[in-house]
């Protein structure tokens, strides 16, 4: 069975760090690029993140560039997700996402596969 199970989300104070954690089972992790999404009320859902767990490539949101950083361990099957510099704005339910197809250069949702059921990130002022 396809699993994403997406862990870490909490209430952080702005300028604080957080770390996510994406675990996954039931498919062969380094065929996938793992990517992080999020969706805030009122807003659309956003690419945020991903990493090709083959060869190490990375994208970032330009919103988020410069102070979130993903990282894979493959031997755990789990991708993370460290998010420094905390604004308000980063306030959203975070998801968790697999692709077989995505290419890292872009973060495009039916691209995805398999999806987690969200964490949520609260960022106070």
């Amino acid at each position: 069975e396809v699993q994403l199970v997406e862990s870490g989300g909490g209430l952080v104070q702005a300028g604080g760090p957080l770390r996510l954690s994406c675990a996954a089972s039931g498919f062969t992790f380094d065929d996938y690029t793992i990517g992080w999404f999020r969706q805030a009320p009122g807003k659309e859902r956003e690419g945020v993140s991903c990493i090709s767990s083959s060869d190490g490539s990375t994208y970032y949101a330009d919103s988020v560039k410069g102070r979130f950083t993903i990282s894979s361990d493959n031997a755990k099957n789990t991708v993370y997700l460290q998010m420094n510099s905390l604004k308000p704005e980063d306030t959203a339910v975070y998801y968790c996402a697999a692709s077989l197809i995505s290419t890292a250069q872009a973060m495009i949702y039916y691209e995805y596969d398999y999806w987690g059921q969200g964490t949520q990130v609260t960022v106070s002022s």
